[in-house]
């Protein structure tokens, strides 16, 4: 199964998506920023990351994309956007198109089974 980086300042986020994931035989390692996020992915890198847009600041969650995209080492690691950005006043800023360098997007809530079907579908196992 995969090895899936949490990447959100919501604990209760975090822990939610961490039991569903491992219930599933995934094994979860998790993140609270952006910071935490790049160091354990150079440390160890995961299978796919699920990645917050906001945390410490509105767009945290797309540096680090970015940052990922611009690490040739880094930049095959899936990454999925997980976000309520679109329900905030905040929505205009979040960026489309070529400087977005991710593999999909998910808006919170997270059914479990979509959150599951991300998963397979990024790293071409069966759910």
């Amino acid at each position: 199964m995969a090895t899936v980086l949490i990447v959100d300042d919501d604990p209760d986020f975090v822990e939610t998506t961490r039991l569903v994931l491992e219930a599933h035989g995934h094994e979860a390692m998790m993140a609270a920023d952006g910071d935490e996020a790049l160091a354990k992915i150079r440390a160890t890198p995961p299978d796919v990351v699920l990645l917050d847009v906001m945390m410490r600041s509105i767009l945290e969650g797309v540096h680090v994309s970015q940052e990922l995209w611009a690490d040739q080492d880094l930049r095959r690691i899936p990454v999925v956007m997980v976000s309520s950005i679109a329900n905030t006043q905040h929505a205009e800023m979040f960026p489309v198109g070529e400087e977005l360098n991710i593999d999909g997007f998910l808006t919170k809530p997270i059914k479990a089974e979509t959150l599951l079907k991300e998963i397979a579908r990024l790293t071409g196992r069966r759910k």
